[in-house]
């Protein structure tokens, strides 16, 4: 099977397998995302004093819970991250979905720790929007 390589993108005869530098970019940016994440739900866990408690907040789960959440959550995204330089479609869906899950939860953290949540929230977001701008197109050659 032919291979054409041109820069950061490397496309077969059919078509399939593309990865292009957004998707790269993705695919570090959710590894990066999903260590700190880890990070993240050691140090809930461990009930570090780095965390403040607030009162009256929607979402009421100890930070032992919120931990095991993020704990779990930053696994998901960095094997989904691996999973990105396949170049295969569903690895995309499913970093997207990922993606949008570890924003989610990030934004329910923000009363612990704001800086560390939006800093993750802003990862997030831009890993959805390379992943939506998927691979460029080139002309086929007749």
């Amino acid at each position: 099977m032919a291979t054409q390589s041109t820069g950061m993108q490397q496309t077969t005869a059919r078509g399939m397998g593309a990865v292009s530098g957004w998707t790269i970019f993705a695919a570090i940016m959710m590894m990066f995302g999903g260590v700190l994440a880890i990070f993240e739900g050691i140090a809930a866990i461990a009930e570090d004093d780095v965390f403040v408690s607030t009162r009256n907040f929607t979402f009421q789960w100890s930070l032992t819970s919120w931990g095991w959440l993020h704990l779990s959550l930053g696994i998901v995204v960095v094997l989904a991250g691996i999973a990105l330089f396949s170049g295969a479609m569903w690895a995309r869906v499913v970093g997207i979905a990922v993606a949008g899950l570890n924003l989610v939860a990030n934004f329910a953290w923000l009363p612990w720790y704001p800086f560390w949540a939006i800093t993750l929230m802003v990862i997030d977001g831009f890993v959805i929007w390379a992943l939506c701008v998927g691979p460029r197109r080139e002309p086929r050659a007749v």
